[in-house]
């Protein structure tokens, strides 16, 4: 069985029919080890018959009643049950499909807690160079990425842009100094606050470790003095976890990671490890606070929020992580994962290994010593032209990302260990090695 792609010219691509635990195989039976977690979706792996009884049993229960107005069993077990694994006081849930959604309410929250708090004109946002923070019309302004908003512009105005935390690439004054640099990073929010005016801001969208662009993890200290800097100007601290939660970096939130205490966190991705679509937006107490007085109300939901099929997986999800202890065994390996990485370094093309948790990138270079870039056009004709495929034909799939550096990402099963990282190693070592040639 075949399929095209009408979005890279009617190019073929290959059908992937069924799964079991960290693999997933084609129309032809070829087997692959799925590297990304579909995209970073796929926590506990394939054929959970668990999860797959709970959508049926929840199906043939209640298929479908929306939450506005009205509640069902599995949405308020749900809410319950994030509320008090979230951190510090976000206990309010709204649902949501996905993630894009959930971030689309996380600025709308904002933009009416200012206003019922008498501060309308706090309404912008700021985020990261290179951050890709979804593709509907609010999220997509909050994006960085330029490629994937000039086909939609004009977009909804006030998303304003700071530097990331790539430290590869940080200026040579910095040297070997993470901290230096992690201080001079969250100042530029200070700075763009400033810049823009107090009273215009609303929120700071960040993930604990961004993705596009390579997984660039947060320096020492830069959630400390970020936190410090929304506090001063009183702006919302958005902590953007549509891939950091569930598991992906050995915690539930990312942000308890790296020990911040967010005033929203969007979420989705592994909240269901993929067996149903499901999304949620936690708030603070804080922050639900001024939308729980007189007739004050949001205004806003989704069809499917909450969807009770979705919230029963969820929830047996959410029952097989504690079971099998899969953020156990993120800490436990995340360290043997990194090192499989890190021995490529003696490939020429390999520049930088970075993230955390199960969550990893490799940036590519035309030369080591030195950091030198590949010229336009050069890194994702190796990249996309050359090692994507081999990979896939050699059975690993991973992301092979240009929307900065060319990267290669890494966001494998949370139950995948010393086998799956040996493949991923060997796999990569003979296909980069080949790669060198093609410069």
């Amino acid at each position: 069985m075949s399929a095209f792609d009408p979005a890279a010219g009617g190019t073929e691509v290959r059908v992937m029919e069924r799964g079991e635990g960290p693999y997933v195989y084609d129309t032809d039976g070829k087997r692959y080890l799925d590297a990304l977690s579909g995209l970073f979706v796929v926590q506990a792996g394939y054929g959970r018959k668990e999860l797959a009884a709970a959508a049926a049993e929840q199906a043939e229960k209640l298929a479908f009643f929306p939450v506005w107005g009205y509640a069902h069993p599995p949405a308020i077990e749900l809410a319950d049950r994030l509320a008090e694994l979230a951190p510090g006081e976000n206990n309010k849930v709204f649902f949501s499909s996905g993630g894009g959604e959930a971030v689309e309410t996380a600025w709308k929250i904002a933009k009416q807690y200012f206003k019922l708090r008498g501060k309308p004109s706090k309404h912008k946002v700021i985020s990261r160079a290179t951050a890709y923070h979804g593709t509907t019309a609010g999220a997509l302004s909050i994006t960085s990425v330029p490629g994937f908003k000039k086909d939609f512009e004009p977009l909804v105005p006030g998303a304003v842009k700071v530097p990331n935390t790539n430290f590869y690439r940080a200026p040579e004054y910095f040297a070997d100094d993470e901290k230096a640099f992690g201080r001079w990073a969250a100042d530029q929010v200070d700075w763009a606050i400033r810049t823009e005016g107090p009273d215009t801001v609303a929120a700071v969208f960040v993930e604990p470790v961004q993705n596009a662009g390579g997984c660039f993890p947060p320096p020492p200290g830069y959630f400390d003095r970020l936190a410090e800097i929304c506090r001063e100007h009183d702006v919302l601290l958005v902590s953007d976890e549509v891939i950091c939660a569930y598991g992906r970096l050995g915690t539930m939130f990312g942000a308890q990671k790296y020990g911040y205490q967010p005033d929203i966190i969007t979420t989705a991705k592994g909240l269901t490890s993929g067996y149903a679509p499901a999304g949620a937006t936690i708030v603070s107490e804080r922050v639900y606070q001024p939308f729980g007085e007189g007739d004050a109300m949001f205004a806003h939901g989704y069809t499917f929020g909450g969807h009770p099929v979705s919230s029963a997986v969820a929830l047996a999800n959410l029952d097989l992580f504690e079971r099998e202890d899969l953020l156990g065994n993120v800490l436990r390996n995340e360290n043997a994962f990194r090192q499989s990485l890190e021995r490529l370094k003696d490939i020429p093309i390999v520049g930088d290994v970075r993230g955390d948790g199960y969550f990893l990138a490799i940036e590519l270079v035309r030369d080591q010593a030195t950091k030198e870039q590949f010229a336009p056009g050069d890194g994702t004709r190796i990249l996309k032209g050359f090692i994507a495929p081999a990979l896939m034909e050699a059975g690993l799939y991973c992301r092979a990302d240009d929307r900065g550096d060319p990267v290669l990402q890494f966001s494998p099963p949370l139950v995948c260990g010393e086998e799956e990282f040996d493949f991923i190693e060997r796999t990569l070592r003979e296909v980069l090695t080949k790669a060198v040639s093609k410069i």
